[in-house]
């Protein structure tokens, strides 16, 4: 259970991203209800990693959710800001996944 909330806190973590980069886009009252998002979204998510932590290793548990923040963010750009997918990019996303699944599996 306290690994689903972790995946969950991880993904709002990549949420609170999105909204700072939707915020950065917009303007007037549209700016400032990405911004309310950011907050929501970056409440829920500490909430949710504090949640976790109570159980799960500390060293682990962090790097599994800014690893998924990384990893979302990423894939967030590169599908809804239009940012470049180079080989690069892609292939140290990848790493990074791994690397996380690795985590997980050697975590007791």
């Amino acid at each position: 259970m306290n690994w689903i909330l972790l995946i969950i806190a991880g993904f709002f973590e990549v949420a609170f991203a999105a909204c700072l980069g939707k915020a950065k886009e917009a303007t007037g009252t549209e700016s400032t209800y990405w911004y309310i998002g950011f907050l929501v979204c970056i409440v829920i998510s500490m909430l949710l990693l504090i949640k976790a932590t109570q159980v799960l290793p500390i060293g682990t548990a962090y790097a599994v959710w800014t690893g998924i923040g990384a990893v979302g963010t990423v894939l967030v750009g590169i599908f809804i800001f239009k940012e470049p997918a180079t080989l690069w990019r892609l292939f140290f996303i990848t790493t990074l996944i791994a690397s996380i699944i690795g985590l997980k599996v050697v975590s007791h």
